[in-house]
């Protein structure tokens, strides 16, 4: 007998078990513990989500809901659920772009809108999105609302509403949504207490639709690579920080390490930056001038190249590609996660190479960012698995530090970089170093890195309040 409870739309079911078994389990690229999933529904319409919500808020007991967008979370368990149990709701089949106002600088977009369709839809107007680093057959929305980091800035602060299906089917708007021809402006918090937030790395409804914020096109814009040695990471991180701190600075400064370079098909020495001045012509001019001289007159740089002046080689696909993103434009993210795990979007989860991801935030201080490699170097003498990273610099004080393990897809191999997963997870917790987003495996460490328990108490209140029934199925961040 079908888990499925009666009531969901007969066409948006793409799969069902039955009540004793499970269906196979499918293929994740980080190799994390797959989940007992019993059904897979794929709506096309926000009323088919709503259905499919109101037929399982009237069954008792059996698999609950676990919603996603595209399912490529690559790194961090791809389609995967944290818990067992599950029937998933897909919802790539909502696409639409249903407005797109250029002039006020939004648009409301659904969870299968992949920021290359946005960024192409963009490319001609006065405005960009602030694309992240991954695939272009990514979701725009999926990405917001677990808290990913764009290059221009967390990505958060693109959420101005979001679209919410409650665990009995009522449909809400949250922070701000257009009003016909009287918009105004754009005001995400709203009257009153804010309930936006509510609805990233949530379980307490399902996002069908979101009003994401779009960036003015800068008149001018120039990418600088410099490169510097191994030895000098504590003063180059310290000046770097001044030039953010001093407005030198457009966008996230972003430093990869030689291993995380290579992976992504660089040219690198020991650390590579890549840093984006944009604004008007002159200020561009300007600033660059400036940046050169005090590159200079520091002395720690290896090589300073100016985009303009030195374009990045043909296969150089990391400084190709963040030239571009800088720019709103993820059409070349392909070929660098082609060189990272050997296939294109479609294939990276059944055929790809291994990948794993954990990401901490870390003090924009040199003595931190030291600190996190000799954690990294530890990490590698105990396991002998050697990790990538990469460094995002989001403001004066704060970085997105990208880690990633790259392994062949073996147990062996998969054991080890397992291991060297969790021992990261430890050793940056004891030395303060927290993730800001969790993968499939690793849901259980929101408790253990609560700063207090007591709200973490009030959200599952809240969660007992809104879903009652638990329709809802719990997720990384319960």
């Amino acid at each position: 007998m079908s888990v499925l409870p009666a009531g969901i739309p007969a066409d948006a079911v793409k799969a069902a078990g039955e009540k004793s078994s499970p269906l196979p389990p499918g293929a994740n690229v980080s190799m994390f513990t797959p989940r007992d999933v019993y059904g897979i529904v794929r709506p096309r319409t926000v009323d088919e989500v709503r259905d499919t919500v109101k037929a399982f808020a009237r069954t008792e007991g059996g698999p609950r809901l676990q919603a996603l967008s595209t399912g490529r979370n690559w790194g961090l368990g791809s389609r995967e659920p944290a818990r067992d149990s599950v029937v998933t709701l897909e919802l790539q089949a909502l696409d639409a772009v249903r407005d797109l106002d250029a002039e006020g600088g939004w648009a409301i977009v659904e969870p299968g809108v992949t920021q290359l369709r946005l960024a192409e839809l963009l490319a001609d107007t006065g405005r960009t999105l602030n694309v992240t680093a991954s695939s272009g057959h990514t979701s725009v929305l999926g990405n917001i609302i677990d808290r990913g980091v764009g290059l221009r800035r967390q990505r958060t602060l693109d959420l101005a509403g979001l679209e919410v299906v409650l665990s009995d089917g009522e449909l809400i708007r949250v922070g701000w949504w257009p009003d016909g021809e009287h918009s105004g402006a754009v005001n995400p918090q709203g009257l009153g207490p804010s309930p936006l937030a509510l609805f990233t790395q949530s379980d307490l409804g399902i996002v069908t639709a979101g009003v994401v914020r779009l960036l003015p096109r800068p008149e001018d814009q120039r990418v600088l690579r410099l490169g510097f040695a191994g030895d000098k990471l504590v003063e180059v991180i310290d000046e770097l920080r001044r030039w953010t701190a001093q407005g030198l600075v457009s966008g996230v400064l972003k430093v990869y390490d030689n291993v995380s370079t290579e992976s992504y098909g660089g040219v690198a020495d020991a650390y590579t930056t890549h840093l984006c001045v944009s604004g008007t012509e002159r200020s561009v001019a300007a600033v660059t001038r400036v940046i050169q001289e005090e590159a200079e007159r520091s002395g720690l740089f290896t090589r300073v190249l100016r985009s303009d002046e030195h374009p990045p080689a043909p296969d150089d696909l990391v400084a190709r590609a963040v030239e571009r993103l800088y720019a709103g434009d993820p059409s070349r993210n392909e070929a660098m996660l082609k060189s990272a795990v050997g296939q294109h979007a479609a294939r990276v989860d059944a055929e790809g190479g291994g990948w794993l991801f954990f990401l901490p935030l870390i003090p924009f201080t040199g003595r931190a960012i030291a600190r996190a490699q000799e954690l990294l170097a530890q990490v590698h003498a105990e396991t002998g698995v050697r990790a990538g990273s990469t460094i995002n610099a989001l403001d004066p004080d704060v970085v997105d530090l990208v880690v990633s393990f790259r392994f062949p897809r073996t147990e062996h191999d998969a054991e080890q970089a397992h291991r060297a997963l969790d021992r990261t997870y430890e050793l940056f917790a004891d030395a303060g170093f927290h993730p800001y987003r969790l993968d499939s495996d690793h849901h259980q460490w929101v408790d253990r890195l609560s700063p207090d328990p007591a709200a973490r108490a009030f959200v599952r209140r809240l969660k007992q309040i809104l879903d009652p029934r638990q329709v809802i199925a719990p997720g990384r961040y319960a």
